[in-house]
This record gives C-alpha cells, sequence and structure tokens, in this order.
C-alpha cells in the first residue's frame, strides 16, 4: 500500500489509516482486525484516550506491540471522563494534555506516540498554552509529531497561525465536502495534512447505501435532504467509470486533494477490513471523473466556526 508523509513531519503513513474505536473490547476480534489490517498493508493506526475508557488503546498498543517500529501509531487527548465515567468534560490545559500524554503511552505500552492530537478544539482554549504542551511533550521526545481533530475553521487557522503542527484529523467524503471550502486551502497552502475520517459517509458511499439511506440521511448530512441524497448516489452508481466501485470512488475522491495523507476508516470486522483495502487501492482518479464527482455533489460550508 502507498504511503504518504504526515505534514512535514518525516512521518508516513499509508494511504488507508485504521480507525480503531471500532475493533471492540473482545481481545480476540479486535486482535484479529488488526493483525489483518498490518497483512493488508495498513501502517496508520488512530485511537484515542476516549474509547473504551482506554481500553481501546491497550488493545491497539498489545496488538502492534511487535511491530512497533513499521507503524505510525495516533492517538487522542483532550476529552476527560468524570470520576463516576457517565460523562466527559473538556481539558485543553497544559497540564492535563502532558499527563494524558503519559497515561496513553502507559496504556499503549510504547516509548513515543507518533502523531498526538488535541480531541476537538475551542477558540475559547489556552491555545498557547496547549500548543506548549505538545511542543514540551516534542521536545521530551515522548511524541514525534502533534495535531487536531476538528472540523472547525477558524480553530484550525489560529493552529496554523501559532503551532508547528502537522495534521488535521476532520470528516471529509464525497456527500461532506465542506473542508474544501476553507480549511483544506489553508491547510494544503502552509504543509498542513489532513486523515479524513468517514470516507463512506455512514456507509452511504458503498453497495449498500439503500439500506443505509433512511439512517444516515439523519446523521448530520444537513445540506441534503433524503431524496436528493438517493438522486446523487442513484447518479454515481449508475455512471460509475468501468473498473471502479463506489467505496473505491469515495476513497480516491478524498486523497485526490493535495492536503490529504491518509483516510481513516473504521472496520467492526475483518470482512469490512479486506473491503476497505481493496477499494482504497484503486488507481487514482482521471481530471475528468474528479469533475465528475464534483458536478455531481454538493458544495456545503459549515453553519458556524467560519472564517
Amino acid at each position: 500500500m502507498k504511503t504518504r508523509e504526515i505534514g512535514q513531519s518525516g512521518i508516513f503513513a499509508s494511504e488507508l489509516g485504521l480507525g480503531c474505536m471500532s475493533i471492540g473490547t473482545e481481545e480476540k476480534q479486535a486482535e484479529a482486525i488488526l493483525k489483518t489490517a498490518l497483512d493488508q498493508g495498513i501502517t496508520y493506526f488512530d485511537t484515542a484516550d476516549l474509547y473504551d475508557f482506554g481500553v481501546n488503546e491497550q488493545l491497539v498498543g498489545k496488538a502492534l506491540h511487535s511491530v512497533r517500529d513499521q507503524v505510525v501509531i495516533a492517538t487522542k487527548a483532550g476529552n476527560r471522563w468524570t470520576d463516576t465515567k457517565d460523562r466527559w468534560t473538556w481539558d485543553a490545559s497544559k497540564t492535563y494534555i502532558k499527563e494524558a500524554a503519559k497515561q496513553s503511552l502507559k496504556r499503549l505500552g510504547i516509548d513515543y506516540i507518533d502523531l498526538y492530537q488535541l480531541h476537538g478544539g475551542t477558540l475559547d482554549d489556552p491555545i498557547d498554552e496547549t500548543i506548549e504542551a505538545f511542543e514540551e511533550l516534542k521536545s521530551e521526545g515522548l511524541i514525534r509529531a502533534y495535531g487536531i481533530s476538528s472540523i472547525r475553521p477558524t480553530v484550525i487557522n489560529e493552529y496554523v497561525k501559532r503551532s508547528n503542527f502537522s495534521n488535521v484529523m476532520m470528516q471529509y467524503s464525497i456527500l461532506d465536502r465542506r473542508p474544501e471550502m476553507q480549511a483544506l486551502p489553508i491547510l494544503a497552502e502552509n504543509g498542513v495534512t489532513v486523515a479524513a475520517r468517514g470516507p463512506i459517509a455512514f456507509g452511504l458511499l458503498s453497495p449498500k447505501w439503500r439500506d443505509k439511506l433512511p439512517k444516515a440521511s439523519k446523521k448530520g448530512l444537513k445540506w441534503y435532504n433524503e431524496a436528493e441524497l438517493e438522486k446523487v448516489l442513484t447518479s454515481l452508481e449508475k455512471e460509475l467509470p468501468a473498473g471502479r466501485t463506489l467505496n473505491g470512488l469515495a476513497f480516491r475522491y478524498v486523497l485526490q486533494h493535495p492536503a490529504a495523507a491518509t483516510v481513516v476508516a473504521g472496520a467492526s470486522s475483518v470482512e469490512q477490513l479486506k473491503e476497505n483495502a481493496r477499494a482504497v487501492q484503486e488507481s487514482a482518479l482521471t481530471e475528468e471523473e474528479y469533475k465528475w464527482v464534483q458536478d455531481i455533489s454538493k458544495t456545503a460550508d459549515y453553519d458556524a466556526h467560519r472564517l
């Protein structure tokens, strides 16, 4: 599988990354998914301290221990579970970020995190203090690079201006092209890359989209109504170029953007993971195919957080 550099960090990620949130907490099943990912050439693994109260990090670390020097492990911090573990609060303070990193390292069983990310972010955060925490972790050798997980152009722009961060994780797909309006141009211009989550758009950009449509149409694609989604998906499926699949088109569209480093897709089964790996290895889109997708789908922008 091909790899791309994360920002200007010298760290290279496989074009398909595994979003580990969906691997579950049953160790054998989780291990099977993670080992299959390795077999398929995936080297980028995304987790977070929030997932399953840290159990996800433990499973990821254990399964990847023997290949540590061959993989990129990305994790996140900022969401802080309460003592009762029934909800979490937001904490982007320097003290918390540095402590959270040490706890993640312990759960993962590793000496350093390849990409450490703020799991959100607002303009009300102590941004300079947050950046200081990441920079200190980097100088201490506990992380190799840092980034944020955010869809907010206003927040992203502040990190572009104030920090040396490498990457932004954000939702991006054929059906959610909001990043193209503001965020992606800023990032591409400044040598910052994107790890795109949600490339299949709640399962809509797959052969099973008709089964997914009733529920998925209500899940945050409000610039489309259900009838419009059906029309777009019918057109994409009906007019697919020879040799392409709908999910392959979805992955390759996201990877076409110059800011894209990797597409991060979850998998709750070995079969789903193998299908994602097959799809992402379809050939790059031609200019005509890329324009065709854009002509069929909608552009949109964020209601809030705009520059």
